[in-house]
């Protein structure tokens, strides 16, 4: 089978959907001629399908997410470029209120839909401070009436980019950054990944690791240490966290009595909170240790590189997370 980068798979993704579909458009911020934004991602797509459908705008956040649900209501399905997850607070209103509650607040029984893609990319790791390198994951999955996507690898990033545009909900598609050039298998054959369906990346016997995004490659890279210790570690990758597919997470747990979960959203009141708390209303009576999470601890981000190394989930960290588990005797 061929293999791609995600860069590459998100853009087929995009291209493939809007020549089934011409209400298909993208927006955003050079997106078109320039196509700098979201490593390329959207490359080419304004010389095939012109500027009428693929939309460069200014500086314009609130102008990018108002019109974006204006469009969708009317039954159009934008794809919103916001390059980075930071640029879409100043439009918090047109994502997590216009889009994410307006089938809520005006009746779904009137068949409403705002079928929108709002995409961006997340994570630290290159020392560009705190309006650049955050993951806002939790913000997000706080929210009512969105879905939540995070792929990591570039077959999940086509399938479920594919799935979100034709979904008629809002879905935040969040791409990290480090992922991007990550190559893998990608069928050129059409297919559709399913939400809500989680994916267990390494099976193992001894704790689950619970891992988002990129963490998901750090968690493995944690795994492969671990087991020259001869610790088997089991590592999940939710792929959206709107719909959760909590049913796979807590089997693992109920299998190896421990788990991690690692997100880079800041620790409090993140996706790490919400998952483990989840995992002990199900599964507590087979729980071995104390859930370890492993975040930003709530400091701003950084530039400094040794300082971003203090504050980021790494391999070791999550591995001394497994470790700090397996040291919790086993209750009786």
């Amino acid at each position: 089978m061929r293999e791609l980068t995600m860069v590459q798979a998100l853009n087929e993704a995009m291209k493939e959907e809007m020549r089934r579909d011409p209400k298909v458009y993208v927006i955003g911020e050079a997106v078109g001629k320039y196509a700098m934004g979201m490593s390329r991602v959207t490359s080419g797509l304004e010389e095939e399908f012109g500027p009428e459908r693929v939309r460069d705008t200014g500086i314009v956040e609130c102008l990018i997410g108002g019109s974006c649900v204006g469009a969708a209501l009317a039954g159009y399905r934008p794809v919103a470029d916001y390059m980075r997850a930071d640029f879409m607070f100043p439009a918090l209103d047109e994502v997590l209120v216009k889009a994410g509650l307006w089938r809520h607040e005006h009746g779904a029984a009137e068949n409403m839909s705002v079928p929108l893609v709002f995409r961006a990319s997340i994570g630290g790791y290159g020392g560009g401070g705190s309006e650049h390198m955050r993951a806002p994951n939790g913000l997000f999955m706080h929210a009512p009436g969105l879905k939540i996507v995070l792929p990591t690898n570039p077959y999940d990033a086509k399938g479920l980019l594919k799935t979100a545009i034709r979904d008629d909900n809002p879905v935040v598609f969040l791409e990290h950054r480090l992922c991007y050039p990550i190559k893998g298998p990608v069928p050129e054959e059409e297919y559709l990944i399913p939400f809500g369906v989680a994916d267990i990346r390494r099976e193992g016997t001894d704790c689950t690791i619970v891992a988002t995004a990129y963490q998901v490659v750090q968690s493995l890279q944690a795994a492969e240490e671990l087991a020259k210790e001869g610790i088997s570690a089991e590592v999940i990758d939710p792929r959206t966290l709107e719909p959760l597919d909590i049913d796979t997470i807590v089997a693992s747990v109920r299998k190896t009595g421990r788990c991690v979960i690692v997100d880079e959203d800041y620790i409090r009141c993140s996706v790490a909170s919400e998952i483990g708390f989840q995992i002990q209303e199900q599964a507590l009576d087979t729980l071995k240790a104390p859930i370890q999470r492993v975040g930003n601890p709530n400091v701003s981000h950084v530039t400094a590189p040794p300082l971003v190394k203090a504050i980021l989930p790494n391999p070791e960290k999550i591995a001394d997370a497994v470790r700090a588990t397996l040291r919790v005797a086993t209750r009786a």
